[in-house]
């Protein structure tokens, strides 16, 4: 075990990870180590040639004599390997005194003379302190078996044995920090966490002495350690609209939260385990065929008891009811007295369901399933302090804390009133803007390249006026090209649309094709062809309705051949830069001033509705009131057809004259009046919002089609999520995944549909699980890595309370990925089980799975793991089969497969249609039995799947029947 401890005043910069790695850290964890306020440079600079000279002889790379070290070089380096004074000679000498008086009591065991010494900072079984006292820093070095040490509280009880023990304070004085692996400092301050679930940087910890309350600097370590990146990170990059966003979802987080700590316990049992309830009591005829003259069969048990009785009960019973009738039951069999029913809960047997509110009690969708599937509904008695109901965490509720905080305001009100801006809708000039220069562009520097640069303006995928091009200019040997070349657009900057993007690629000019982009170069007498190198887009307009202005610095993507476009642009791409600054493409641009002194600005909604009611009186194109029916039954024949169907120019003429009439009769046809829609017309623009503020709202399905990326305009999307409000928190479950996808199309941080998930989640709690994990499990993905990861961080402070079970669930799959890797080194099969059960019996691995929330369904808890029921699957990709011990005790085992290496999130998209498909074919009184399964994608190529018991392959249904062969599953027919 690699332990490394120190103790300095000054604070610790993790600056030398940068340094070469694990090989360089050792030199430059001393300059790390030796930087201390008042440090000398000579000392300094002395400490650090006795730690290189040091570094060399525990490699072995030098040593005094040819057989190895020699014994009292072995001996200082074993025992106490090295002070060094960093203020004065003298002091140093003195230290060094102190130091041989305690190596003379010591000896070195002479069967191990010859071997080298263990790497201070790489091997294991050697375990550092460092220690900084009035500038004076001492290295210890001893051997500690690794069963000596377990859990961080252990260090304490490990560095008494030490000979400069004394010069601590007491442990509570101080704390212990490390280097993470996300490069961030992190003080670990809960000292029960066991060394293996640590794992800090190169097995080194620091220890500081505490410095006032840490409340909120512990809340932002453990948000990073869940959501997988570090907020220092956020912090690094020093931008508006990122501390803008933060801070209102901030205000956000704790307005929820704030209202959590006023709710009764029912209303905090329901947003922590909200009930599966049907939409309306009304019964399906499925169900009802169920009951035997409306009552059915139901059986209940107590918690911690044997105990269980059986009743026939009406279907219109009250959970309530119910609970009267279980405790006269159990008065008059147990003789039982004073128990009161507002003072139990049923509790669905084998998860955390609870039956509460005053619903009938067939209206719970459990009670429905099972009587579906021909068995017994089962329900748990247990008394209300019995339900884990998280207390929430306290916050400030006095008005004056927000007062107290400062912030830079963004407010267009405040532009306004002081004059200095104009609106964009004023300025008739063409959209101009110039390419500076590109750097770092990774070409052939071996051959002559000559780039040039493709721009386009673009509005939901669709162009809004003809692209430009710069000419092609040759690349330097270092990968860089200039061109300070101004390109101007058949565009008036009026006739911009709020969000319209620029879209940019740079391509070189070769004589063969390379790739199924290229393109061949008009106008030409040889053959030369256009091959995209990279690319990159922006935002005309920034996240403050301002018309960006002067000098830009984009950092471009490489271009891929997947790319879903047939332009070299690629206008569905992100509007984010490369966040990989140091390596990539880097374009410089400067966006034209069209006002010297004022800031153009986009007009607000106001604006647009005073515009749109002033232009449609002076229109031509006045609404047609009374239209044929002809033209109605058009409209209807279009509503009816695939929303992929593109329109001819007639039809959206025909759509965009009758759109009155489309607001009072046909409304689901929005999204196909919106496809007629000129967007580079600020006056048709002006009157769709227009029209959108009298539009009726849509149902959900159709509100999400408006959530696409062809619908980029901010008032269009906020619609749809003003449609969305009126979904039930199930719909909004069943299609989370389709919008947190659809915030990829968001052309900034801060967005109505964001707003719309974090207020859902935050009041539910199973919302928030399932968007927890479809958000950290894209958290690879560079293009959204940080808007995923603030929306993350703006969960975790709003549901503080939730973040502990997370990050269990977290480590658990952590802990489950190692095991995975390890298994794939074992070919053999019963070796392979072997081993995961002998890890899994493991004690620290028991304690992360202890209690734990299974991710797949977090109505179920695990208990503890049933080795013996694990195994490792044939697959390629070596799943593992795990089974949990439900903590329930009279819920069954809990079976999980674990994956790693396959991507699931197309997985979850098969079974999410086909629940969809379910749940319109039961609201149609067509119950095919459908059972989709459970399955989560927890990471990049990580998840889980249910396991389904019981369950046949089609292989196996195929290869009984007499059927299977290479080509059974290309047949016709039935599998039978």
């Amino acid at each position: 075990m690699n332990l490394l401890f120190a103790s300095s005043n000054s604070k610790p910069k993790p600056m030398w990870l940068t340094s070469g790695g694990i090989t360089g850290a050792p030199e430059a964890l001393c300059k790390w180590l030796a930087k201390g306020e008042g440090a000398q440079i000579r000392g300094r600079s002395k400490f650090l040639a006795r730690c290189n000279e040091l570094h060399k002889i525990s490699m072995g790379q030098h040593s005094p004599t040819r057989g190895g070290c020699s014994r009292k070089t072995i001996t200082r380096h074993k025992t106490l390997s090295l002070t060094s004074t960093l203020r004065s000679n003298t002091e140093q000498t003195e230290r060094r005194a102190q130091v041989d008086q305690l190596q003379a009591s010591n000896t070195y065991p002479a069967s191990r003379r010859k071997k080298r010494v263990p790497c201070p900072a790489t091997s294991s079984g050697c375990t550092h302190l460092f220690r900084e006292e009035r500038g004076v820093l001492t290295v210890l070095v001893r051997d500690v078996p690794k069963q000596e040490i377990e859990r961080i509280s252990d260090l304490w009880e490990e560095a008494s044995k030490f000979p400069l023990h004394g010069m601590l304070h007491d442990s509570s004085s101080y704390v212990f920090a490390c280097i993470t692996s996300m490069a961030e400092n992190e003080e670990l301050l809960d000292e029960t966490r066991r060394l293996c679930d640590v794992r800090p940087f190169c097995s080194i910890l620091r220890v500081i002495e505490r410095k006032g309350d840490t409340a909120e600097q512990t809340l932002n370590t453990q948000i990073s350690n869940l959501i997988g990146k570090g907020l220092h990170e956020f912090d690094s990059l020093k931008n508006t609209e990122v501390n803008d966003f933060r801070w209102k979802m901030k205000m956000l987080g704790d307005e929820v939260a704030r209202s959590r700590q006023t709710k009764s316990w029912i209303e905090k049992v329901i947003y922590q385990f909200p009930p599966r309830l049907a939409k309306s009591p009304d019964l399906p005829q499925s169900v009802m065929t169920r009951l035997r003259d409306g009552n059915f069969v139901l059986m209940t048990k107590f918690e911690n008891t044997e105990t269980s009785f059986t009743f026939n009960i009406s279907y219109t019973m009250t959970p309530l009811q119910l609970l009267r009738i279980i405790l006269n039951k159990k008065t008059i069999m147990l003789n039982s007295q004073g128990e009161r029913p507002e003072d139990f809960v049923l509790k669905v047997c084998g998860r955390e369901e609870y039956f509460v509110g005053d619903f009938p009690i067939i209206q719970y969708l459990y009670i429905q399933e099972t009587l579906l599937s021909d068995g017994v509904p089962t329900l748990v008695t247990v008394s209300c302090e019995g339900v884990p109901v998280d207390v929430p965490t306290l916050r400030e509720n006095s008005e004056d804390s927000d007062m107290k905080r400062t912030r830079s305001s963004f407010s267009t009100l405040t532009l306004r009133k002081k004059g200095k801006h104009m609106s964009s809708w004023n300025i008739l000039e063409p959209f101009t803007f110039r390419v500076c220069a590109i750097s770092r562009l990774n070409c052939d520097v071996n051959r002559t390249v000559e780039v040039g640069v493709h721009a386009g303006l673009f509005h939901g995928g669709k162009s809004l006026s003809e692209s430009q091009k710069t000419t092609e200019k040759q690349v330097s040997k270092e990968g860089s090209c200039e061109w300070e070349e101004d390109l101007t657009f058949d565009l008036k900057v009026c006739n911009i649309p709020r969000m319209a993007r620029l879209c940019l690629v740079v391509y070189e000019i070769s004589k063969t094709a390379k790739g199924v982009k290229s393109r061949r170069l008009k106008d030409t007498k040889q053959e030369l062809y256009i091959n995209p190198l990279v690319w990159v887009n922006t935002t005309v307009y920034d996240f403050k309705n301002q018309l960006k202005t002067g000098a830009m610095t984009l950092y471009m993507w490489t271009y891929v051949e997947d790319i879903q476009t047939d332009d070299l642009l690629h206008p569905l791409g992100t509007v984010v830069s490369n966040p990989n600054v140091q390596h990539t493409t880097t374009l410089t641009l400067t966006f034209h001033r069209y006002h010297l002194e004022r800031t153009v600005m986009y007009p607000s909604l106001e604006t647009v509705l005073q515009f749109a009611a002033a232009n449609s009186e002076t229109s031509l194109d006045a609404p047609l009131v009374n239209q044929p029916n002809l033209y109605l039954e058009q409209l209807l024949t279009m509503q009816e057809k695939d929303p992929l169907h593109e329109l001819h120019e007639q039809e959206r003429k025909t759509i965009w004259s009758m759109r009155y009439d489309c607001l009072e009769r046909i409304p689901n046809l929005l999204p196909k009046l919106l496809d007629c829609v000129e967007w580079n017309d600020h006056r048709e623009v002006s009157e769709v919002t227009a029209l959108l503020q009298k539009w009726p709202r849509l149902p959900v399905e159709k509100a999400l089609e408006l959530l696409d990326y062809a619908y980029a305009d901010h008032f269009v999307r906020s619609f749809a999520v003003r449609c969305l409000q009126d979904a039930s928190d199930d719909d909004v479950s069943l299609y989370l995944l389709q919008l947190v996808q659809a915030l990829k199309h968001e052309s900034y941080l801060s967005c109505d549909l964001v707003e719309f998930l974090l207020r859902r989640a935050l009041n539910n709690q199973m919302i928030g699980h399932y968007l927890f994990w479809h958000l950290r499990s894209e958290m690879q993905v560079a293009s959204v890595s940080v808007r995923f990861g603030l929306i993350l961080e703006a969960y975790c402070r709003g549901s503080q309370e939730h973040m502990k079970g997370l990050a269990k669930q977290v480590t658990c799959l952590e802990k489950l990925k190692a095991a995975g890797e390890m298994v794939r080194t074992r070919k053999d099969k019963d070796k392979a089980r072997s081993f995961l059960q002998e890890h899994l019996e493991e004690k620290h691995i028991e304690e992360s799975f202890f209690k734990m929330l299974n991710p797949l369904n977090p109505s179920f808890r695990c208990k503890s793991v049933r080795t013996e029921k694990c195994r490792v699957m044939d697959s390629k990709m070596r799943p593992l089969w795990i089974v949990f011990e439900n903590d329930d005790p009279y819920g069954d085992d809990i079976f999980i497969i674990f994956k790693n290496g396959d991507d699931l999130r197309q997985d979850m998209l098969t079974l999410q249609m086909i629940r969809i498909m379910d749940k319109l074919w039961k609201k149609e009184g067509l119950d095919l039995k459908m059972n989709p399964y459970g399955c989560i994608s927890t990471e990049h190529r990580v998840g889980l799947i249910e396991v389904v018991l019981n369950a046949e392959t089609i292989a196996n249904i195929q290869k009984e029947k007499g059927m299977f062969s290479a080509t059974s599953a290309f047949r016709k027919g039935s599998l039978l």
